[in-house]
């Protein structure tokens, strides 16, 4: 009796241990869209993610060029110059640092906001 206690209970206690790890995890992924990347995030993104970045860039840009002559042909040499080139660029040289892309465009959003509060609280001033 007491060895078929020990897989369920050792079932039990895995599935308790799985579900106690799995709740913080998604609480936080809800919150994570929004927060602001924390010092480990940034220094990642610094070493890894931008170097890696950058290179994808340089190469894209090569592609961009040897495949220009079809993209013309194509009729879609924007299309390849913003997928190649300026996409990774963007995330290159523009993202905030340590930022996902739905980070760095939520607190754009937020930025713009704040700019479009100041120039109208700017604009009431001056017309009084």
């Amino acid at each position: 009796m007491k060895r078929a206690k020990r897989p369920v209970a050792a079932s039990v206690l895995a599935s308790a241990m799985l579900f106690a790890a799995i709740v913080p995890i998604t609480a936080q992924a809800a919150e994570s869209k929004l927060d602001r990347p924390g010092e480990i995030a940034m220094i990642g993104d610094a070493i890894f993610a931008r170097p890696l970045l950058l290179a994808s860039t340089v190469v894209g840009a090569g592609l961009y060029v040897v495949t220009l002559p079809f993209s013309l042909l194509g009729g879609n040499p924007g299309e390849a110059a913003e997928v190649l080139v300026m996409n990774p660029g963007k995330n290159t040289f523009v993202r905030c640092l340590g930022c996902t892309p739905a980070q760095h465009e939520s607190l754009k959003a937020e930025k713009e906001m704040r700019n479009n509060a100041k120039q109208e609280q700017g604009a009431v001033t001056n017309a009084q």
